[in-house]
């Protein structure tokens, strides 16, 4: 496993990071999240990522006893608020800030956030306010670093340009082969101001394992075949979509490695991406993602280093002749979902872990 500077902080985090949205306290047994976490951190992987409306809480109170024998400086936590943990509680104000911080660190049984992030932009409660609220937790002790998720690079703008408050060091967005919104404009944006990305579903909600087959039935250990957790693996599903990763695999094969480790790689070749989190369920379904990814496929492409090269490797010259690459045309496939409003509200039912047809996550 490899580390790499998480923005314009101090903190250090694995390039992998574990998960917990529609999995732990939801839709995954107590055991199998214990065995996952336990085998994340025999990988190396020491940045852990929640929010307080996952499984309504219950993923921070399974992570707060699961975390609990560990050295507190072992592993960077992260977590997030905005969406309801209540018909009454919800948003960014200055009241929910301070409520909803003191609620997280009691459910995982600590006294600080290494990250507390926005889990999506408050347009019903002026920038100012969440920021000197969010600025006051950090000179509290309560949180030693401010992030976001999914937010424009307008919003970042904005908040880039108030003074007198805590700076944000990381942005948390959907980032994946299928999925590439955030080139445009964010990702310039960002890395000009010391904020680095932590992306979500880098695998696509596991479509770019390559497990799910064109005109075959999911798994039925898979999540497209799960109520609870399958929600936003839909708009994958299409056969053209399907289609269109397996044709990857010759690429994936030519380096000898799995479709997922390409997915992976090919996100953390962006020098912006300090990490890409990933949901594990089974105990050891953590080892076909990151197994390989940070000696395989990095000796045999050599793009970059911890510190980054910007040398085009192998990977890199076979993905621009690939109808993939970044200068390819956009195919119509890849934008299924795409325009999606990021602050649409949450279903309900994710909080339960249930969120199908929902554009949810992160």
């Amino acid at each position: 496993m490899r580390y790499r500077r998480l923005g314009s902080s101090d903190l250090e985090v694995s390039e992998i990071a574990l998960g917990s949205w529609l999995t732990y306290g939801g839709g995954v047994e107590r055991e199998q999240a214990a065995a996952c976490v336990e085998r994340a951190f025999e990988l190396g992987i020491t940045f852990i990522d929640t929010a307080n409306v996952y499984a309504s809480g219950g993923a921070e109170e399974l992570l707060g006893e699961l975390l609990a024998s560990r050295p507190r400086d072992s592993y960077v936590l992260a977590t997030k608020l905005y969406f309801p943990m209540s018909d009454s509680d919800r948003g960014l104000s200055r009241e929910q800030v301070f409520k909803q911080i003191d609620a997280s660190l009691a459910r995982l049984g600590t006294d600080y956030v290494d990250l507390y992030q926005c889990h999506r932009y408050d347009k019903e409660t002026p920038l100012e306010e969440t920021m000197e609220a969010l600025t006051e937790v950090v000179r509290q002790g309560k949180a030693r670093y401010l992030g976001f998720s999914e937010w424009t690079a307008d919003q970042i703008q904005a908040a880039l340009d108030l003074t007198g408050v805590e700076k944000l060091v990381s942005s948390q967005p959907q980032y994946s082969l299928l999925y590439r919104e955030l080139e445009r404009d964010v990702i310039p944006l960002c890395a000009a101001n010391g904020i680095s990305q932590i992306v979500w579903s880098p695998l696509a909600q596991g479509v770019l394992t390559g497990k799910y087959l064109p005109g075959a039935t999911p798994p039925p250990d898979s999540r497209a075949a799960s109520e609870r957790m399958g929600g936003m693996i839909d708009r994958f599903m299409g056969d053209d979509v399907l289609e269109a990763v397996q044709r990857l695999r010759p690429i994936a094969d030519g380096l000898g490695i799995t479709l997922a480790q390409l997915a992976l790689a090919w996100v953390l070749r962006e020098q912006n991406v300090a990490s890409a989190i990933v949901g594990a369920s089974p105990a050891g379904a953590g080892r076909g993602e990151r197994g390989g990814l940070g000696d395989r496929a990095r000796r045999r492409d050599a793009g970059r280093d911890r510190r980054g090269s910007g040398r085009p490797g192998r990977l890199g010259r076979r993905w621009r002749k690939s109808a993939f690459g970044p200068r390819a045309a956009p195919l119509g496939v890849f934008a299924r979902g795409a325009s999606a409003p990021a602050d649409a509200p949450l279903a309900p039912d994710i909080r339960s872990g249930a969120s199908r047809g929902t554009r949810r996550g992160g």
